[in-house]
């Protein structure tokens, strides 16, 4: 290919002045679980069409806006591998719960703190400057009950959660199936 061609198609993919646009779907997956799938598109009639195409082929039905929001909170998550740090439990749970945090769970092999959306940076950069490194450290959407499924109902969900994932456009999945 000529180098002509290659640096046209450079120089338009960079000044290319396409807005991208976010997008929530929700819907129900396999077994009444409820999905909520967050999408960045330059196309939302192709990006709808595809999480719809998505949900049928998985046995389930994308649903109207707000059909299963109610069903979760946005909520602050960080989470810290108990073994990448040398503070004990007690001195991490007062640094995170005296700058703002919800809740701290300590589970097998990590720390889980859950924050208010306003309060998450002044948390996360709070234990930051402790030295502490986060596993994970974002804004997600917890669900406040959870589905069980039985082994056929999780291969479902799982081909349903591949499937999406593989969506360019998709940004993130949230569910209330309790792994």
């Amino acid at each position: 290919m000529p180098n002509d061609t290659i640096n046209n198609a450079i120089k338009k993919a960079s000044t290319s002045n396409e807005n991208y646009e976010e997008i929530v779907y929700e819907g129900y997956g396999p077994n009444g679980v409820a999905v909520i799938v967050e999408a960045s598109t330059d196309n939302k009639n192709r990006t709808a069409a595809d999480v719809r195409h998505v949900f049928d082929k998985a046995g389930g039905n994308l649903g109207t806006s707000g059909c299963v929001s109610y069903m979760f909170n946005k909520k602050g998550v960080i989470i810290i591998e108990k073994a990448s740090t040398e503070m004990s439990e007690d001195d991490i749970m007062m640094i995170a719960l005296d700058s703002g945090a919800e809740d701290f769970i300590s589970e097998e092999e990590i720390y889980q703190i859950t924050t208010t959306p306003s309060d998450f940076t002044q948390v996360s950069e709070k234990l930051e400057e402790t030295g502490l490194e986060f596993l994970e450290a974002e804004i997600q959407m917890l669900p406040t009950t959870t589905v069980q499924l039985d082994e056929k109902a999780q291969e479902k969900m799982e081909r349903l959660i591949e499937k999406l994932e593989e969506l360019d456009d998709v940004a993130n999945i949230y569910h209330n199936w309790e792994e």
